[in-house]
């Protein structure tokens, strides 16, 4: 099902070596805030050779993995898979697809060695060609996933729609889509999409914040919560000519496929401080935090969440007569606007294009081992 933009693409990433690359600042290193300690020590256990070639523009590592199956649309050079098969253990699964042979030929290289390395009698990862829009030609079963992640690739389809729609397909009821993307302030006019750098880089592909909102709703997920944001700045001087006015930023977004007939009135929730190194509170998004053993008021969507996936243990929900008058609209945009957050956070985060130099603007200095 290749088009001339999946031609485009495959093309331009068969040719970088690393993520400084990049024009962009998208592939900059995570900031060490948001990995959880067991994501920083699975990260640094990752191959060297795997970390030098991330391209992602965020952090994909949502919390109680243990177990699980998970997918990751985009995988590159498996960097987040490698460091997702040690969260989930022996017992859990991951699976990277990719379109791009090469990554997928370089990923696989590293099976044994992750596999060896964690101590696991037999290898929890695998890598699979093919297209993030077909996910059942790739050979995913629908129903059959309990994690989805993504680092900076959606941007890269041509058709969101038919990424979304086969992520909603393959989740099981009550899964989570937890992914980092480009966004930018406004619709990307159609020009851009002539561009082989601009696709490549992210730019022509990527989608306006809003209208991200309207989508996975209307495919049935649930309203999308931001986790985390950053700036992404522009190196070449001539792609910031092309861009223009636009600006781009690096969000991180949660959402959930719930029961069709879910929780429809307000709840009462307390968190049992029992998520994997999340003890004293469980950041769950930007705007919603739970302290354990502190009893807090929900609207009937969050209520739904915490009661019909994997987090269901970890909460005791109290349902009241109260209905939700929210259930039909969209949350208030300003907080999934993806820019704000960043501004808020001062997470803008500067990368010298063709070297490894880093350097924080704002409040928030990075660090990390491989991004």
């Amino acid at each position: 099902m290749a088009s001339v933009v999946h031609e485009k693409v495959k093309s331009y990433y068969s040719s970088l070596e690393t993520g400084e690359d990049l024009q962009t600042s998208a592939a900059c290193p995570a900031p060490s805030r948001l990995l959880s300690p067991s994501a920083k020590t699975a990260l640094q256990q990752v191959h060297p050779d795997v970390c030098k070639r991330f391209l992602g523009c965020g952090v994909v590592v949502p919390e109680k993995l243990k177990g699980c199956s998970i997918l990751d649309l985009g995988s590159g050079s498996g960097r987040d898979c490698y460091m997702l098969s040690k969260l989930v253990g022996e017992d859990g699964h991951v699976t990277g697809i990719d379109m791009t042979p090469e990554l997928v030929e370089a990923s696989r290289k590293y099976i044994q060695y992750h596999q060896e390395l964690f101590g696991y009698a037999k290898p929890n990862t695998v890598f699979l060609q093919g297209y993030m829009e077909k996910l059942g030609e790739a050979g995913i079963k629908d129903s059959s996933v309990d994690v989805i992640v993504s680092n900076c690739v959606i941007c890269l389809c041509p058709d969101k729609r038919a990424v979304l729609r086969e992520a909603y397909k393959v989740l099981k009821e009550g899964g989570e889509l937890y992914f980092s993307d480009m966004y930018a302030n406004k619709v990307v006019p159609d020009s851009f999409r002539e561009d082989a750098v601009l696709w490549g880089e992210g730019m022509a592909g990527g989608l306006y914040w809003q209208d991200l909102i309207s989508l996975v709703k209307e495919l049935g997920f649930s309203t999308p919560y931001l986790v985390a944001a950053s700036h992404i700045q522009i190196h070449n001087q001539e792609l910031q000519k092309k861009a223009g006015d636009i600006k781009y930023a690096s969000g991180t977004y949660r959402i959930f496929k719930l029961p069709k007939h879910s929780i429809r009135s307000k709840a009462l929730v307390t968190y049992k401080g029992t998520v994997p190194d999340c003890e004293e509170h469980f950041a769950f998004d930007a705007s919603y935090s739970f302290k354990t053993n502190l009893t807090m008021d929900v609207d009937a969507e969050m209520a739904a969440i915490l009661q019909c996936t994997r987090f269901s243990s970890d909460f005791t929900v109290q349902m009241t007569d109260e209905p939700d008058p929210s259930l039909d609209s969209t949350r208030q945009y300003h907080l999934l606007n993806p820019f704000q957050l960043a501004d808020r956070l001062g997470s803008c985060i500067k990368q010298c294009s063709k070297t490894g130099s880093t350097a924080a603007c704002g409040t928030k200095t990075t660090s990390g081992n491989c991004g």
